[in-house]
This record gives C-alpha cells, structure tokens and sequence, in this order.
C-alpha cells in the first residue's frame, strides 16, 4: 500500500460533547493514517440543524488536542478541500442530486410528514419493515403532492439483486437491495443527509478508508450505491466494533462519565485515556498493554482491529492511569498536575505553588495517587500557612492525650536541635524517640502525621517533615500540643 494513497477522515456532528466511542473511531482513523504515512482530514457534519450544540466543534478539537492526535486537514488548519464543513458546501450537494435526478437515478418526493407517519403505523401494525413505500418514485414532480408538502429528493434504490462490501474488519457482508428503502438524499430545507453529503465529501476529498462505528454498516448498501450512480470507485469500509459498558448494552451516560471531557475532569492523563481506548477493540498481543504514541503509530493495523464489542472497563482505566502516573518523570507530572490545577482549581490549594516547590513534593505521592485529582488532598497541607488538627486524631489508639502531649513534647526537643534536618536523620532520630519513650513507633508517628500535616492519610512522614522545613514542623507541633492542653484534648 503506498503511504500517499491512504487518506481517512474522522466526520463528527457538533451534538455535544464527544463521547469516548466516537473519540475511539476518531483515533483508529489517526493511527491507521499515521501507520501508513497517510493524511488524517477532520470534516464537521453539521447538516443536522435540529440537534446541534453551540461550542460542539470547539469542545471536540480541543478534546483531540489533548490526547495528542493531529490531524493534516480540518476546519481549523485548512486544506486543499476547503471547507471542511458542511453548512459550507450546501451547493456541491445540491448540484450532485440534480445529477442524480437527471440521470434517473433520484425522484422528488411530495409526501407529507403526516401520510409518512401514517405509512409507518401501518407497517408496524402488519409486522412489516418499516421504510418509505416508493408512492411517489414514478409519479413524476408534480403528481402525489400531499397539501403544501414541500418536496424532498429520495434515491432510487434497485430493486432486485444485492449489495456486498469486503469489510476489511467483518469480511464479506451482503445486503438485499429490495429491503433498502429508498432513502431521502436532500431533505425539504435544502441540508443533503448524511448519505449523499458524506458520500460527496468523501469522494471529493479523496478519501482511501472510510473507518467507522458498526452502526453504520446498515447504511452501505445506500452509499455503494451512490458511488454507482455517480460513476465513482468507493473507498474500502472497516465497521469498527461497539464500545460497551460492563453489562454488555451500549455504554450509556447512565453507566457514569462517558465523555472525553468528563475523564479529562476527573484526573486522567491524556496518554493513559488514548491508550486505554485504543485497547477498546485493537489488541497488540495477550500481554502488551502499556504503549507510547509512537509505539502505537508503529504496531497499529486495521487487522488486529476484532469484531466483537469491547467492555469500557473504568477500573482497567484507573490502573492503567495509575501506572502511567508511577512512569512519569517528576517533571512531566509537576507539569500535568499544574495543568490540571489550572484548568480545575483544587479547593483544598488555594493559592497554585510553583514547579520548583511542587518537584519536591510529587516524588511523595507518585505511587500513591491514580488520578491528578487524588494530589491534592493530600499534599494541601504543604502548601498553607498552617494546618488545624482535632485533638481527638493526635491521640493514637492504646495512648492518652498527656502520653501523646509528652511524645510530641520530645519530638519538638529534638526536631528543633536535629542536624541536618533531612528525612533519613528524622527518621533516625524518632524510631530512636520511641523506643526511648517506650511507645510505639506507629503511635508516635501517627500523631506527628495529624500534627504536622491536619490530616490522618498524608504522604511520607519524614520527607513530609523535610518538605516542611524545621520552622514550620516545629510550629505545628507547638500547635498540636496546645490543642491537647485545652479541656476538649486533656485525657
């Protein structure tokens, strides 16, 4: 296959946000370009007015931005196709169904959207299959109008023989053509459908694979017969497997999060979500599962793409989220974190530190944290001017509030004379303060964990306390004991 033949587009609606099926589409089509050396066009199919959604387009190329995925053609960057939108190209489609109604193959078609109703209530009252009835397919313009209907222009399907396409996932698939109805290709308001728009788009745009979600695949008969019509060479099909939820019906919005943003908002990195759903139908081998961009653009091939619907398993997503985070650089997360943070302020850090102080404390939490907004509830506490503890939380279970006040009496003493203040001697010196005090080592550090930081989960204790530095460690224990001298902390 020579790279430059391979063109595919990935064709959104501006309906709302992107939801993770149609991203997944989106990057199969991005992977198989980028494989083969091709061009990765993006077209925004708004000819569907009623469900459009203002901000659509803009949320979706950003969605794409930032799980990495370029594309060579589009309504942002141009190309030699322009426009890449289809509101833009109404004349193209109108001219093409002038084409086709000259030469026979298309009619005008006058019937109300009541007697279309009425068509299909009486179908599905006889148990048959429901579609247009072809009254008006030779009755010619100005016969079977029904009041001031204004006229559509319906495609004349064949009636006998069938329509086969070598789906390059499913294999051979064939359809009867008497059981396609005859489909409506520019609709009363002027705006082509889905059919004779997306069939003129691609041709004209050159477009080599069309890749695309399996629901789609009903609608082939209907566009390999326009590429007939029209005298043109179709492209090849792949009819990419549904993405599922857990119980195996489609993923739904009542299954949870389903949209790019949603993940985007809950903490997940870019290139753990591209990962994961690229995995949702297209597998390397048993074993692989963890892949670079770079190694994904290699390996990726429409024939490892399977048949079979792929389960979206959101805890695989969070494990596979968390062992990214433990790989990355401390720089690369200080510099995801910050992003995060800036984009969704965190309530617990009021004020965003900076990188340089930030890198010391992400090496804490690296491998405790799944998501970016695990982060910080848990490392808040370095970044306040001071922390606020309940005395009750400083007592540690098999101690009493003068026994914990004593503790931590001692480990100001120390603290405060220690050098260097560095969590390999603190750590040293209160293993050591514990046994001398006769307590246990967990006691002891579970109550300087609520002093100095106010909370019970907090990162390492020493480098925490190294983090601090001794003036605020020092001043948080001072806190804490005071708490214990009032009459709510006395044992």
């Amino acid at each position: 296959m020579a790279s430059s033949n391979v063109r595919v587009r990935f064709p959104p609606s501006p309906t709302g946000d992107p939801h993770v099926g149609n991203i997944r589409t989106a990057i199969y089509n991005w992977l198989f370009a980028r494989h083969h050396g091709g061009a990765f066009v993006i077209r925004i199919e708004d000819t569907d007015r009623a469900r459009m959604v203002e901000g659509s387009t803009e949320v979706l190329l950003e969605s794409l931005r930032w799980l990495g995925v370029d594309w060579d053609e589009g309504p942002d960057v141009g190309g030699p196709h322009s426009p890449y939108v289809q509101s833009q190209r109404l004349d193209l489609y109108r001219e093409h169904a002038e084409m086709l109604l000259d030469s026979g193959r298309a009619y005008r078609c006058l019937c109300s959207t009541q007697r279309l109703a009425e068509v299909r209530q009486e179908q599905a009252r006889l148990k048959r299959p429901s579609g247009y009835d072809r009254r008006c397919r030779d009755l010619g313009d100005a016969a079977g109008r029904d009041g001031d209907a204004v006229p559509v222009v319906r495609f004349r399907m064949p009636m006998e023989g069938e329509t086969a396409v070598d789906d390059l996932v499913r294999g051979r698939v064939s359809f009867d053509n008497r059981l396609v109805d005859d489909f409506v290709m520019l609709k009363s308001d002027g705006f082509p459908t889905y059919h004779l728009a997306n069939v003129v788009d691609d041709h004209h745009m050159g477009i080599s694979h069309v890749m695309r979600a399996e629901e789609w695949l009903s609608s082939v008969p209907r566009h390999l017969q326009l590429y007939a019509a029209f005298g043109w060479e179709p492209p090849r099909f792949a009819h990419l497997p549904i993405v599922l939820a857990p119980d195996r019906s489609k993923l739904g919005k009542r299954h949870g999060a389903t949209s790019v943003s949603e993940y985007r908002e809950m903490g997940y990195l870019p290139e753990a979500l591209l990962n994961f759903l690229t995995l949702l139908g297209w597998s390397l081998d048993d074993r692989t599962e963890i892949f670079s961009h770079d190694d994904l653009k290699r390996h990726f091939t429409i024939e490892r793409v399977g048949k079979s619907g792929a389960v979206f398993d959101a805890s695989k997503l969070e494990w596979m989220n968390g062992s990214y985070i433990r790989e990355s650089t401390p720089e690369h997360l200080v510099e995801s974190m910050l992003d995060f943070w800036r984009r969704y302020p965190p309530a617990e850090i009021p004020v965003l530190p900076d990188a340089a102080r930030l890198l010391k404390v992400v090496p804490l939490i690296q491998v405790r944290i799944k998501t970016l907004r695990d982060a910080a509830p848990l490392i808040a506490f370095l970044f306040r001017d001071g922390v606020e503890c309940d005395a009750a939380d400083l007592v540690q279970r098999g101690m009493d509030a003068e026994g914990t006040r004593s503790a931590l009496e001692a480990a100001h003493a120390g603290l405060a004379e220690l050098s260097p203040f560095d969590c390999e001697t603190i750590e040293g010196l209160l293993r050591s303060m514990a046994r001398h005090l006769n307590v246990k080592a967990g006691q002891l550090f579970g109550s300087l964990r609520v002093a100095t930081t106010g909370q019970k989960v907090a990162p390492p204790l020493f480098e925490s306390i190294e983090v601090l530095g001794r003036e605020r460690t020092l001043a948080s224990i001072r806190h804490a004991i005071g708490q214990l001298e009032t009459p709510s902390g006395r044992g």
